[in-house]
């Protein structure tokens, strides 16, 4: 059984779902992002549930969706699951992990 690690940036990306969310409704921001959690809890049991990222494919990323969202993660050697990036669905994910990743 792995174990979910959340990165600093994934966690930030948290944050401001919430905080916009929250410009509506404080109640509805905690138990949507608490859902968002929740999605990714299926890692810990089976880690490779999730799709590889079609337009990263070469970075072995994986991803799982809730709702209009796409949780980015990897898997270490250690067989921990690293949550990577929380990214709407309506961005260019590449683009967006590129410049937080600077990925090349």
């Amino acid at each position: 059984m792995g174990k979910i690690k959340w990165t600093e940036k994934a966690s930030s990306h948290l944050q401001a779902i919430h905080d916009y969310i929250a410009k509506d409704s404080k109640a509805y921001a905690t138990r949507f992002v608490k859902s968002l959690i929740k999605a990714t809890e299926k890692l810990e049991i089976m880690p490779e549930c999730g799709c590889i990222v079609p337009e990263l494919e070469g970075y072995g990323f994986r991803e799982v969706i809730y709702r209009n969202y796409r949780i980015v993660y990897r898997l270490t050697h250690n067989d921990i699951v690293e949550i990577l990036a929380v990214v709407h669905g309506a961005r260019e994910i590449k683009r967006a992990l590129y410049e937080e990743w600077e990925l090349r």
